[in-house]
């Protein structure tokens, strides 16, 4: 039926293991994660450090290939696509925010934020014009011709989070996207993605350590073993 499809998950794994060879040795990080996100969802996962947090949002993000298992992007298995295609569907679909803000230091705001949108070739009119207005709905309209350095550490990571949301994207991936920021940055840079996730019903799923902003996600899920369970 033509109305199914909009139900489709953005994001679904299933049975995906991975596993790290150190010399001859077998160290296995995911054990079997099954996960869907539905669209619009906010998801956060949380546990201990060196749990394999941000392995998994790799192997989510197509940055990084499972041992076993499948990783679905609205429908897609890109396991079964080339890197080349799965660079593309990364474009296409997924946002991707850091603790770092990742920006490049010799570009301005504007230009870093404009970023993805020229690598899928969009006329440079164009991909001005959309990140400058996503700068505008992130609160930094005043700061369009700066470089990274000339920000603040909550001006940088507004300008990842709107880096991350220039495409438009069906999810963002964010691994402690408030972890390097003091708590009044932290709490401004994180009503923002509520914001942005209620107006534009683009989904999250963040990695974080802080429990405030787990506690305001659609579930929790907590990663034990190498395996995802709700958090108790």
């Amino acid at each position: 039926m033509k109305g199914e499809k909009k139900d489709e998950p953005v994001i679904s794994c299933s049975g995906l293991h991975k596993s790290y060879f150190q010399g001859s040795v077998e160290v296995p990080v995911l054990a079997g994660v099954d996960l869907e996100i539905a669209p619009g969802e906010r998801v956060a996962i949380i546990g201990a450090s060196g749990s394999g947090k941000s392995t998994l949002l790799h192997l989510l993000g197509g940055l990084d290939v499972a041992t076993a298992g499948d990783v679905r992007i609205l429908g897609q298995d890109i396991r079964k696509q080339s890197e080349a295609e799965r660079g593309a569907t990364r474009n296409r679909s997924l946002g991707f925010v850091y603790q770092f803000h990742h920006l490049l230091p010799e570009f301005s705001a504007l230009e870093n934020v404009a970023m993805p949108l020229l690598i899928r070739r969009m006329p440079k009119e164009e991909a001005f014009e959309a990140a400058g207005r996503i700068l505008d709905q992130v609160g930094l309209s005043h700061r369009l011709s700066h470089n990274p350095g000339e920000l603040s550490g909550g001006e940088r990571q507004r300008a990842a989070l709107a880096r991350a949301l220039v495409t438009r994207p069906a999810c963002v991936l964010a691994d402690e996207p408030t972890g390097n920021l003091d708590r009044h940055n932290a709490e401004a840079v994180f009503e923002l993605m509520l914001q942005l996730n209620q107006e534009m019903k683009t989904s999250f799923i963040i990695v974080t350590h802080d429990s405030g902003i787990a506690a305001r996600a659609n579930r929790i899920l907590k990663l034990v073993d190498g395996v995802l369970q709700p958090a108790s």
